[in-house]
């Protein structure tokens, strides 16, 4: 099920003139990379220190070597072509050994953007400069914890390797069904050269996780219940031979291009890639017969220290738990007081504010009808939102972009651990729109009155809008992001829907973004009462439905989600609440010359940034409109 929003105007921004631009040292980088057997083993550069007439020349040196480690990133933006052809062909080197290799890139690159002098750079370029310095030095403090998955310049940090929501396999599929291309002969072999490095990547994925499991660090009960379901699943459709071969035929078709490969590929397939998810699979059961209930990360070994690492790393700030935790009382305390007094214009005088949003819940006319027709009317509720969102941007930003996206049901097999929809943008070309999953397995995840905010999050203009203006900087500040700039960002998206009338004659429409800013305060406390307060899963459940009037139903994989991805979750109202500081700073600092456009533009074009570098953007801002 899939709605698509085609762009409206001819990108600027081509490839092959970025291809063409980077230097000879860093196509080394590439062709000097050696396949093997799970993914890509590179020599990264290791340059001198530049001067400021080679900062972009560094700058796109230091993307190739990320991108050589991450080669299905190069895909997704679009890049792996001309010199960087080769990377379409590989994946990611999950073993001990190549996560060990990714590291040492990052401590060279992190090395030579510190010994580069870059007073003579450009606002923009020191800007970049600072981005990957805080970018890499988090990501290598993570790597040198000795457990869980680094997400460099991304939001994923998790400390299972593979677990209900991380993992290749559920990540490879999707990655290969949906982003790989099939227009010709080159992409199908590239496809075949991927597919066979998969049984590699999943060992390597096995041999982490029977370290950690020897380290003491077992997944929760209930999360490894949910990931041996769900891979029970995808080992059943590789068994078929469905697993990558069903959507491959269906690619192939759509091309014009003959359905023989796949049918070549299906023995790799029911073979060796069954196996390896085999032993995956059983060293899953091994763990779930060690694990316990305890959900927090203060239970595993050092757990305290890699949960104060992946908080940092998730807001870009050193708030300890304990502030976060408080910042989140005092945040949700102010929204439902927002809550309050259309609660009772609507007739909802009574009891708390949380009871009160669950009696909201029950109300059948804000449900969408069960099983497919309910799924097609929420398709076509997104699609309407989208159209009149996209309509106002002009009112909003004096910079604009093209809104090419495209709105897709979640994967079956991922829909039990994933949360109620999330989105990101397209390729760097457009080749590959932006999206907007949404989670479908019941209707009863969503309502009329809170997925217009949830539209506005993931698409216009939240994640997919955001994306287009990062996509237009420099590669690597495309590859690099920072959660609570993105999801700060996405909220104050949908803080721009509502100033521009998106619930105007729909008082209840505003009610379900108002919580929804609430349920993000909630994030905070959660988050933190699970991994620094002790919290039990039924606890933090219990906060959700109880103080905000959540749906059970979504609750319970939220709370799961937390559990996988510690302190993630803590950067969406922590980002947000920054922007608005920041919008209050420029407006105080120049009065009537404050426009909100040339704000909104100050924030978004200086890209996706730690939450301090996108506060000297907006400094930037307000002394180039004092002069």
């Amino acid at each position: 099920m899939t709605v698509r929003h085609a762009p409206a105007l001819t990108r600027r921004q081509t490839l092959a003139g970025m291809a063409a631009g980077v230097s000879m040292t860093a196509l080394s980088a590439c062709t000097n990379g050696l396949a093997q057997a799970g993914g890509l083993r590179a020599d990264p550069v290791d340059g001198p220190a530049v001067g400021p007439a080679d900062g972009n020349a560094l700058l796109d040196e230091i993307a190739y070597n990320l991108l050589a480690h991450e080669p299905e990133r190069a895909t997704s933006l679009g890049v792996d072509i001309g010199p960087y052809a080769r990377l379409r062909s590989m994946l990611e080197d999950q073993s001990p050994d190549g996560q060990r290799a990714y590291a040492a890139t990052l401590r060279r690159d992190l090395a030579r953007v510190r010994a580069t002098d870059t007073q003579g750079f450009t606002p923009e370029t020191r800007t970049s400069f600072e981005v990957v310095e805080s970018a890499y030095a988090t990501a290598l403090d993570g790597f040198a914890l000795p457990y869980g998955d680094v997400a460099v310049g991304s939001w994923r940090n998790a400390p299972y390797v593979v677990i209900q929501n991380v993992g290749s396999y559920l990540d490879l599929p999707r990655f290969m069904d949906s982003v790989h291309p099939l227009q010709d002969s080159a992409d199908v072999d590239a496809y075949a050269s991927r597919l066979q490095a998969v049984p590699a990547v999943l060992d390597g994925e096995l041999i982490r996780m029977e370290q950690a499991t020897a380290m003491g660090v077992v997944p929760p009960d209930f999360l490894l219940d949910k990931a041996i379901a769900q891979m029970d699943s995808t080992l059943d459709d590789a068994r078929k031979g469905t697993l990558f071969i069903a959507q491959m035929r269906e690619n192939l078709a759509k091309s014009g291009l003959p359905e023989a490969p796949a049918s070549s590929l299906t023995p790799l397939v029911t073979g060796p890639i069954a196996a390896a998810l085999e032993r995956q699979l059983a060293e899953l059961r091994r763990q779930r017969a060690r694990a316990t209930g305890e959900p927090g990360m203060w239970a595993q070994p050092r757990g305290d220290e890699w949960y104060a690492w992946a908080l940092r790393a998730s807001t870009t700030t050193p708030l300890t738990p304990d502030e976060v935790h408080e910042r989140g009382l005092e945040e949700l305390a102010a929204l439902h007081g927002r809550m309050e007094p259309i609660l009772r214009s609507i007739g909802y005088t009574t009891r708390t504010v949380g009871e009160r949003m669950q009696a909201l819940s029950d109300d059948p006319r804000y449900k969408f009808a069960e099983g497919d027709p309910g799924r097609a009317e929420i398709m076509a509720f997104i699609e309407d939102r989208i159209g009149w969102i996209t309509s106002q941007m002009p009112r909003a930003f004096n910079t604009l972009v093209d809104p090419n996206l495209e709105v897709r049901r979640l994967p079956l097999a991922e829909e039990p651990g994933a949360p109620g929809a999330y989105g990101g943008a397209g390729s760097k070309d457009g080749s590959i729109p932006g999206r907007m999953w949404i989670n479908l397995r019941t209707t009863d995840l969503h309502r009329k009155y809170d997925l217009a905010d949830l539209t506005y999050h993931e698409t216009i203009p939240g994640h997919v809008w955001e994306g287009e203006y990062s996509n237009r900087l420099p590669l690597i500040r495309s590859i690099l992001a920072f959660n609570a700039f993105s999801e700060g960002w996405a909220l104050y998206g949908e803080q721009i829907a509502d100033e521009l009338g998106a619930y105007y004659d729909f008082a209840v429409g505003r009610l379900g973004y108002l919580q929804s800013l609430a349920f993000r305060a909630c994030r905070m406390v959660v988050d933190t009462g699970l991994h620094a307060k002790r919290w039990s899963r039924q606890r933090a459940v219990d906060f959700f439905v109880q103080r905000n009037g959540s749906k059970a139903e979504e609750v319970a994989s939220e709370v799961d989600r937390y559990c996988s991805w510690p302190g993630q979750a803590c950067g969406y109202k922590l980002g947000h609440s920054e922007i608005l500081r920041q919008r209050a700073r420029a407006e105080a600092a120049l009065g009537d010359a404050y426009d909100s456009r040339a704000f909104n533009d100050a924030v978004v074009l200086g890209g996706n940034a730690p939450l301090d570098v996108m506060a000297n953007n907006v400094g930037r801002y307000i002394e180039a409109a004092r002069s």
